[in-house]
This record gives C-alpha cells, sequence and structure tokens, in this order.
C-alpha cells in the first residue's frame, strides 16, 4: 500500500502537468492540429476552459461516453454536466464550439444554390443533427433560385418519432414565398434507413404540395452513420 511517502508532491504533479501541456502546444504547432488524435485536439480545448489539472482523463472520458469528437461537441449540454470534472462552464464553452460548426456549414450552404452545392448542404445537416437525441423534424425553404432561405424547426419529438403536419409546412412555405422546401429529420438511432412512416409522411406532403406549386426536392433523414437522401434512394 502506498505511504505518504510515496504520493507525488503537489509541486511536481503540476509541474508534470505543465509540462505535458506545454508539449502537446508544441506537437500542435509542429504538426498540425490535423495530426492529433481526437482525444488530444479535444484535450488542447479543454487546457483553455480549464487552466489547471490534469485533463486528459476527461477527454477520454467524454469521447468513450459520446463515441467520436463529434459526439462530445453535439451533446446536450445536460448529459456533459454529468461527466465527472465538466462543469456548467466548461459545457457551455463546448456547446458553443458546436455552434460555430453549425453556423459555418450553414453559411457555406447558403453561399450558392443548394442543388449546385449538395455536399455543403450534407454537411451542414449532419453537423446539425448526426448527434441530436430526440428526433427533429426540419424544414429547408428555398428561393426560386434554389437557394436556402431558412431552415426551421417543424416538429420535435421522443426518440423514435417527432409530430409532422402537412398543412403547417405548406402555411410556412407560403408565409415566406418559397417555391421548393427540402425536408430533413433524424434518427437518434444512429440508422438513417427510412422507415415506412418516413415514406408515408412524405408523400403526403408532396401529395398536399403539388396543387400549390411548392416542389419537394428531398427528404433527407440523418443519423450518426451518414445521411440518405430519399431522391437518391429512388423514393421520390
Amino acid at each position: 500500500m502506498p505511504t505518504a511517502h510515496d504520493a507525488t508532491p503537489p509541486d511536481i504533479a503540476s509541474s508534470h502537468q505543465e509540462g505535458h501541456r506545454q508539449r502537446l502546444r508544441e506537437r500542435a504547432r509542429n504538426a498540425g492540429l490535423a495530426a492529433l488524435p481526437d482525444y488530444e485536439l479535444l484535450e488542447l480545448y479543454l487546457f483553455r476552459t480549464l487552466p489547471r489539472g490534469d485533463v486528459k482523463p476527461l477527454a477520454k472520458a467524454l469521447i468513450a461516453r459520446f463515441g467520436t469528437l463529434p459526439g462530445v461537441l453535439g451533446a446536450p449540454e445536460r448529459e456533459l454536466t454529468q461527466c465527472p470534472g465538466l462543469g456548467q462552464a466548461t459545457a457551455a464553452d463546448l456547446k458553443l464550439v458546436h455552434e460555430f460548426a453549425v453556423r459555418s456549414t450553414r453559411a457555406e450552404a447558403m453561399r450558392r444554390p443548394v442543388i449546385s452545392s449538395w455536399s455543403a448542404l450534407m454537411s451542414y445537416v449532419r453537423v446539425t443533427l448526426a448527434e441530436e437525441r430526440r428526433e427533429q423534424f426540419r424544414v429547408i425553404f428555398l428561393d426560386r433560385k434554389n437557394q436556402l432561405m431558412c431552415d426551421e424547426l417543424m416538429g420535435q419529438g421522443t426518440v423514435d418519432q417527432a409530430p409532422v403536419y402537412p398543412r403547417e409546412i405548406l402555411r410556412r412555405a407560403l408565409e415566406l414565398s418559397s417555391s421548393s422546401i427540402i425536408l430533413v429529420h433524424n434518427h437518434p438511432s444512429g440508422d438513417p434507413t427510412p422507415s415506412q412512416a418516413d415514406i408515408t409522411i412524405t408523400r403526403e406532403i408532396i401529395d398536399a404540395a403539388r396543387p400549390l406549386k411548392i416542389t419537394v426536392h428531398d427528404h433527407l433523414v440523418v443519423g450518426r452513420h451518414g445521411v440518405a437522401s430519399f431522391k437518391a434512394l429512388g423514393l421520390i
């Protein structure tokens, strides 16, 4: 059993941790951030919000719990604060990084017509929805030039379903003078494969939109394992 004499003195432990931080910063500068594994990238960020102490165990624990670095950033704030050693301020800082990512990808998707910059749209919906724990049904409204006007949450529910009202979606499209829309929802299970219920509601929306001359370009189902496109699957 260790004795009091076996314990590392606080000043030595602090010096070791500071040395580790400095070595990691130097490696990031010399090799570039892209060369760091996810847990070290997260560790490097945590240095800023937790200026003292060993944050490597926390970084590894977060990735182990949420699966990936995007999973950490996309996790609900209340779940982040359940991790030992991570308080409200640090959780808020992590959510801030996630919001930066959402807004950056949305700005890129809005730069050009959506149909000609499909990869930017796919990046946006993945960053926005892939790690959501509850199902959301969103609608991307496009103008006559197929540029993104806005992305709005039209329904939010449980882990496996969200209420969808075709009438409300089309009423909003008319309010915005949107001539076409893209339906988007997530599967918290991670599997983006469309369900029969997804197919049925999509057909209902398409049928209701046709007399109003509103085009449904696609329906995207987002999961941690990818994005499924109804159009690519021949379902539209």
